[in-house]
């Protein structure tokens, strides 16, 4: 049997953000445990804010098609969910949406094991925005979302210079959550 293939994205394109750093950690963490990794930046995949008049007049963008096709070509996805807010970035949202908008090849949800984890300045760690992105990828999407998430706290001084959670409670969270997840796409291919 093949590794996993897993793609690993943060919902923040911002220099130097905390959840692209989560990003880095989690790609790394899955390469040493053998997954064959495709990280991304969403920044490299520019898109206009969803509109459907946008769409009926233009149809999706190109940018929108190219992600699902990695979606599609993955069989689990990692995101690091910034918190805006109490919610998920604009960023993310409107990515999703706009991949849901993709009508082929293949299924870029429900096919697919999501792992989500958080890592935010603040004491709850990004916590709320996990609860928002897992209603929009179980409900909204009909994404099959892990139960394990990893959520950081205090995150500009959570990281060490290798780029390691200092923190041993959130460094065995994160690595639990990798090893839920490529437990789940073994299973998932095993069938």
């Amino acid at each position: 049997m093949r590794n996993p293939k897993i793609l690993v994205l943060s919902g923040s394109a911002r220099a130097g953000s905390h959840n692209s750093k989560l990003t880095a950690l989690a790609a790394k963490k899955l390469a040493i445990l053998d997954a064959q990794v495709t990280q991304i930046s969403l920044k490299d995949y520019p898109l206009p804010i969803y509109d459907g008049d946008l769409e009926s007049a233009d149809g999706v963008p190109e940018n929108a098609k190219k992600l699902k096709m990695l979606f599609v070509e993955h069989d689990g996805v990692f995101i690091a969910c910034p918190e805006y807010n109490a919610g998920i970035t604009p960023l993310l949202k409107n990515t999703l949406d706009w991949i849901s908008r993709v009508k082929d090849p293949g299924e870029a949800y429900r096919s697919k094991i999501f792992a989500i984890g958080a890592a935010s300045p603040g004491g709850f760690g990004g916590m709320r925005g996990l609860m928002g992105m897992r209603t929009i990828l179980e409900v909204g999407l009909g994404a099959m979302v892990l139960p394990q998430m990893v959520s950081v706290a205090k995150a500009g001084s959570a990281f060490d210079e290798r780029g390691d959670l200092a923190d041993e409670r959130a460094s065995a969270n994160m690595d639990k959550l990798i090893d839920a997840l490529l437990r789940a796409t073994r299973i998932e291919l095993s069938h």
